[in-house]
């Protein structure tokens, strides 16, 4: 008989792994104990040679499905003691907490047969969870993850429930959110003046009524508020649309099922997949033509965000809707998901007319994740509900704690500590108070976690970005600024724990230059520790600043300043023209000529804005990015041809194309040419650096049509290239960037 001592790391608390260990224990007669602390799973192992070995290939090789290990690190130890059985003692605690968070989990298969049994006593059980699914992150407050640490604090277990907490046989054993209707938190319904009007199956019932009967509605999901209507009454979406000032922003849509999903939708073998998974995502598809869904859900576009019911709640409340439905984030402009009933009540009185809550706090936010897929791919748009918070093992450890504040928009934190690299999820754009209150609160929930206090803070370089102003707090902290685009190549570096010299091609719509310009289309040689700017778009004008982002009609003007005479230009048939008095147009090139409020950018994000609205496709925009997505709209893959363009030692200058595309007339030719010209564009640069494998980021090659086109052309090259999958390529992943930098 030998003892072993296994200690393992990584996603492996809230994930059903001590109730595994132990029966895997009695399948191979091992005597011994389990137990949890601050940095992982403990093991001892009593037994024959034999019967440990082939413990530990199981454990390996077929872990629990929602764990995810790191690291198991085994010592044979000498002990006289004899171990008469196996069993699972008490949680321990150290002064090191390193253990990864586990993400919200969508609801299991087996937990849904629970809510339709009418003889199950869980049977219209809202808030039904066991190890396999349900809420983590959204209700712990610290770790180790024991109920005591949770929301769920203040819930006492019946003599049902704690018979499954208490049995490690039992799919519920310490599932620390498990409840009954008799112990457990309750769903209620209120109108928006906060008067009860209902509780349990029968507020279900309710409000499940007033959307058929054409309501928007809020109803509290995992990590937040969902606004809900009826996907298919055009007058309600329309009106959700007026209520929340979002006049084209697509809207995901929620639906029972895989195959009401696929009534509406052409999806591909690897979406369908990825929204039957256990994350339930909000996976971007194809949109069928003609099909009953309101215009409204996603005006202009053909691409639909669609996820799968994922909470028993929601599961429930399809029993008795009509059709699927919106679930947008309930949040006002710019700031964060609401995760507190009487917030809505507060901020959105005049938006929802009935509230469905139920009283398990969320204690951190979350939104729910975007991904699109891409090269039979992931491609993370938005990390948040059960992927985040996301954990990077990194090769070399850290001897300081690092904190890094990411960027402004689509914001997120990350922190390191010996080799873990741990990623927020999404919080927002750090635009309003709201937002930039729940970005320090994101902190200090991630410092609570770990109790971590940061040695180095690491920010972006933009002076007026809300999180460099917030690093710039911590006076007695090394700071570093890392600039946005050479972030963005670290991102993806991170992922794949490159350190390699590469190719970075940073393509996004806007980031503070070293040069103090704005940045945004990027090419560096660089690795993990330096970086050469050795190529990048022209710089052309942005006529206003910031309000050029909204009316890509500047952007195409500024362009046309460039290359015509102001007479010239005002003879011109073109829509972005015509967009303007003649007065404007004179006022705008005396503004161009002396540089008045019109700083200097490369950004290819702005020159998708300009060729929109030179297509005369898109002269205001509503939403960040939208030029993109009606772009790609237009794209007929039978065109072949590209504009032309010139390279010269620094500079990309597209100045040949704009003057081919305003002979252009065919905006479906002109994006088509336009996506192909890009394509040319990253080749031949990438040519003249063979040796280097290229690394693709920022927030344009989230273009689905574009990054296919250019991965099918890289791969016929057999060029070796990296993008993010699991990481957001947009400036989502610049926190993860920043640490890389420190490696």
């Amino acid at each position: 008989m030998l003892t072993f001592k296994v200690k393992i790391k990584g996603i492996v608390q809230g994930v059903g792994f001590r109730p595994f260990v132990y029966n895997l224990a009695l399948k191979y007669k091992i005597n011994g104990w389990v137990n949890n602390d601050d940095r992982g799973v403990n093991i001892l192992l009593y037994s024959s040679s034999k019967n440990c070995d082939l413990f530990l290939k199981e454990l390996e090789e077929n872990p629990p499905v929602l764990s995810k290990i790191n690291s198991i690190e085994i010592k044979e130890i000498t002990s006289s003691k004899i171990y008469e059985n196996f069993e699972i003692i008490q949680s321990q605690t150290s002064n090191k907490k390193s253990t990864i968070i586990s993400s919200d989990i969508a609801i299991c298969d087996d937990c849904i047969d629970d809510i339709n049994d009418k003889s199950n006593h869980r049977y219209n059980y809202a808030l039904t969870n066991c190890t396999n699914c349900g809420p983590r992150y959204s209700i712990i407050k610290t770790v180790p993850y024991d109920r005591v640490n949770t929301s769920m604090k203040e819930f006492d277990l019946c003599p049902t429930c704690k018979k499954e907490y208490e049995d490690p046989t039992n799919r519920r054993y310490h599932a620390q959110p498990v409840s009954c209707s008799k112990c457990g938190p309750n769903v209620s319904l209120y109108n928006n003046k906060n008067e009860k009007l209902a509780r349990d199956i029968e507020a279900i019932k309710s409000i499940a009524k007033y959307i058929n009967n054409g309501a928007i509605v809020a109803i509290k999901g995992i990590g937040g508020f969902h606004l809900i209507c009826d996907a298919k009454n055009t007058k309600t979406v329309e009106e959700l649309r007026i209520r929340k000032s979002r006049p084209s922003k697509p809207l995901a849509v929620m639906f029972k099922n895989i195959q009401s999903i696929k009534e509406y939708t052409n999806i591909t073998k690897k979406e369908e997949e990825f929204l039957n998974s256990k994350e339930k995502p909000i996976v971007l598809v194809k949109r069928k033509e003609n099909t009953s869904l309101s215009h409204f859900v996603a005006p202009d576009i053909s691409r639909l965000g669609c996820f799968i019911a994922y909470t028993p709640l929601h599961n429930i409340l399809f029993r008795y809707l009509d059709n699927p439905i919106i679930a947008t984030s309930a949040n006002l402009k710019d700031e964060p998901i609401i995760r507190f009933k009487d917030e809505i009540i507060e901020k959105l009185p005049l938006v929802v007319e009935y509230i469905l809550d139920f009283n398990r706090d969320i204690i951190n936010s979350c939104d729910d994740s975007v991904i699109q897929v891409v090269n039979n791919d992931i491609l993370s748009l938005r990390n948040a509900r059960a992927y985040a918070p996301t954990a990077l093992k990194l090769e070399k450890s850290f001897d300081k704690k690092i904190l890094a504040l990411g960027a402004n928009q689509k914001s997120t934190i990350s922190i390191a500590f010996e080799n873990n690299l741990i990623l927020s999820p999404h919080i927002a754009d750090l635009n309003s108070i709201e937002s930039i209150e729940y970005f320090k609160r994101t902190i200090q929930t991630f410092k609570d976690f770990y109790d971590f206090e940061p040695d180095v803070i690491i920010c972006d370089k933009h002076p007026n970005y809300e999180s460099t102003k917030f690093a710039k707090t911590f006076e007695t902290k090394t700071i570093v600024q890392i600039q946005h685009h050479y972030a963005h190549i670290l991102s993806c570096m991170a992922e794949y724990n490159l350190k390699k010299e590469v190719i970075g091609f940073a393509f996004d719509g806007t980031g503070y230059g070293d040069d103090k310009n704005i940045w945004g289309g990027e090419v560096f040689v660089c690795d993990n520790k330096k970086y050469k700017r050795v190529k990048h778009l022209k710089y052309f004008k942005l006529l206003g600043g910031e309000v050029s982002v909204k009316e890509p009609k500047r952007v195409a003007l500024s362009l046309l300043f460039d290359i015509y005479s102001l007479d010239e230009i005002k003879t011109l048939d073109l829509e972005c023209v015509k967009a303007f008095k003649a007065s404007e147009i004179s006022m705008l090139y005396t503004m161009w000529q002396k540089g008045l409020n019109s700083p200097l950018t490369s950004s290819i994000g702005r020159l998708f804005d300009a060729v929109a609205s030179l297509a005369d496709i898109c002269q205001i925009q509503s939403y960040e990015g939208e030029t993109g997505l009606l772009i790609e709209q237009e794209y007929d893959s039978s065109i072949k041809d590209s504009y032309s363009y010139n390279i010269n030692d620094e500079e990309i200058d597209i100045s040949s194309m704009i003057k081919e595309i305003v002979k252009d007339k065919n905006k479906t030719l002109i994006c088509s040419k336009f996506i192909n010209t890009l394509v040319n564009i990253i080749l031949e640069i990438s040519s003249s650096y063979k040796d280097l494998p290229l690394v693709l980021s920022g927030g344009v090659f989230q273009n689905k049509t574009l990054f296919e086109l250019l991965i099918s052309k890289l791969d016929s090259l057999n060029k070796e290239y990296y993008y993010s999958k699991n990481i957001p390529l947009n400036d989502g992943g610049i926190s993860v960037g920043q640490i890389y930098s420190q490696l």
